[in-house]
């Protein structure tokens, strides 16, 4: 609305320059507000101390996640200084060598999943999934979630816990999400992430899900640790052309490819870039070669501050999920499909998931300063 009326076309023009403005900036304030994107303000590095007592818990919830690993290994390592308590640790340690669950689905334990610690981690930035057909129980499905990001919150979030409500939009789909083995080798949050509904990325665990009978799906996060090491926010680079192995899985299970991409992983923090060449790159490339694990140098905000810390930027994450992809079957005889038939999949599936992203991106990566690349 223009407040003031004048008699020369120029000012009015300007007048309304001036409130097309002023409720653009209103609205940019309205949505920061909504969100709690008080890291984009300049104003304050602190966050204020009257925040209402529901974003405390979601941000406790981002805490207790991400920290999970390390207060659960603590307290596995306490018990060994304790003399009472190493019978149990020891005890413990056995029990770890001779269980086979991460090469057998998983454990996942419904009332686990659905602990509201979950919901509120889902609302911290918040996560949404948007379906766009639904998917008959009857079947099996690999869902390729993109892009990787630096913790895989949005897929966590969906394949893992029913904060984001997986189990409401895909009835009957059973789901477990693929991570390396060497996570399980971790005591204690090895148990939980078991219950979470994680499993080895192995060739044997992956195929035993698969056949483990109707509706019983896996979620692969197919970029891998070196999507990792490339994630910046406003961009969005992916590690595809070369994926063919979960390609290869699908067809050997006859199981149906969901393209899943998220908008807004990438954003949930910053990355410093390494030299090419130089020394720590080197380092880091020999680790990811050899362990198949990545360090990028990340940063996000603080619990107390908006400028620096380990804890993601509360930025939307939303996700969809595409529309199946029908796999062709082997030839007579053979155990393995063609060369031919990967890449015709692999084409298909890069269609569907550029279709997802033409469709989208104007709504919710308005942010973004560079479009879906493929960089290997």
């Amino acid at each position: 609305m223009i407040l003031t009326t004048t008699t020369t076309a120029t000012t009015t023009r300007d007048s309304a320059l001036d409130a097309t403005s002023t409720a653009t900036t209103s609205r940019r304030e309205n949505k920061n507000a909504l969100w709690g994107d008080h890291e984009t303000s300049k104003e304050s590095s602190m966050a204020p101390l009257s925040l209402p007592f529901k974003r405390r818990l979601e941000m406790g919830s981002i805490v207790m996640w991400h920290c999970s690993s390390f207060y659960l290994m603590g307290f596995f390592f306490y018990n060994w200084t304790r003399p009472f308590l190493l019978p149990l640790a020891v005890i413990y340690l056995i029990y770890m060598v001779l269980d086979r669950s991460p090469e057998r689905g998983g454990r996942p334990i419904p009332w686990i999943r659905r602990w509201s610690l979950w919901k509120h981690m889902a609302e911290y930035f918040p996560i949404q999934i948007i379906k766009e057909q639904d998917l008959d129980p009857a079947g099996n499905y690999l869902f390729g979630y993109h892009p990787h990001g630096i913790f895989c919150f949005g897929a966590v979030s969906m394949f893992c816990t029913e904060g984001s409500g997986f189990s409401r939009l895909f009835p009957g789909i059973g789901i477990r999400l693929a991570t390396l083995s060497v996570t399980f080798l971790l005591p204690l949050y090895r148990d939980l992430i078991l219950s979470l509904g994680f499993c080895s990325a192995s060739r044997r665990s992956c195929e035993y899900i698969l056949n483990s009978g109707p509706g019983q799906s896996l979620g692969i996060v197919v970029g891998g640790a070196g999507e990792a090491l490339v994630s910046s926010p406003g961009a969005t680079r992916l590690i595809l052309k070369k994926r063919l192995g979960f390609i290869r899985l699908a067809i050997r299970q006859q199981a149906s490819l969901v393209p899943v991409f998220a908008f807004g992983e990438s954003d949930l923090y910053n990355q410093h870039d390494l030299t090419k060449g130089s020394v720590l790159d080197n380092l880091r490339t020999f680790v990811k070669d050899t362990c198949g694990i990545s360090f990028p140098l990340f940063y996000g905000r603080g619990i107390f501050n908006y400028d620096f810390g380990f804890i993601p930027y509360r930025k939307q994450v939303t996700i969809i999920v595409g529309k199946p992809i029908s796999v062709p079957k082997m030839e007579m005889g053979r155990s393995e499909p063609t060369q031919e038939q990967l890449l015709e999949v692999q084409d298909q599936y890069i269609k569907a998931l550029t279709g997802i992203y033409d469709r989208y991106k104007d709504r919710y990566a308005q942010d973004r300063h560079h479009d879906l690349e493929f960089i290997a």
